[in-house]
């Protein structure tokens, strides 16, 4: 099933995982449905954040938000955290630390995020040289 949410998601048009040093360093993914957005962000307690944008529908919270990452090194990662905002067409979830999305994002081929029921699934082509950009910026922001 999963396979074929990935293929289905890579059928759409061509889009790329997108690296931008300012005005902090983000990865950003938009497929047409969905923004994704990974940042650091040194200044804020928890510098960290991942926010999923939808365009095609709202979100409906659900107790569990969870990344799994298809590929080579699978993995999935779940919380708790998770905040809903701008009309609840918004998730966002932040940490001290997300070297296991970063992994993820680096060594697998799809990441599927998931709320409940509602899932996206994201290609992770080009994404690995992207994250080593970022890695790069967040060791030294200034870049």
């Amino acid at each position: 099933m999963r396979y074929a949410l990935a293929f289905l998601t890579l059928a759409t048009p061509a889009a790329a995982w997108d690296f931008q040093p300012l005005p902090v360093c983000t990865l950003s993914f938009d497929n047409g449905k969905a923004t994704v957005r990974v940042t650091y962000d040194p200044a804020e307690a928890e510098p960290y954040a991942i926010t999923l944008d939808r365009r095609d529908q709202m979100w409906v919270d659900a107790p569990v938000f969870a990344l799994w990452f298809d590929g080579p090194a699978q993995a999935m990662i779940r919380t708790d955290r998770h905040k809903l905002s701008n009309n609840d067409a918004r998730l966002t979830v932040t940490d001290k630390g997300f070297d296991n999305v970063l992994g993820g994002m680096a060594l697998n081929h799809v990441v599927t995020a998931m709320l409940g029921d509602q899932i996206i699934v994201l290609p992770l082509i080009g994404a690995a040289a992207e994250v080593e950009r970022f890695l790069a910026c967040r060791a030294n922001p200034a870049l």
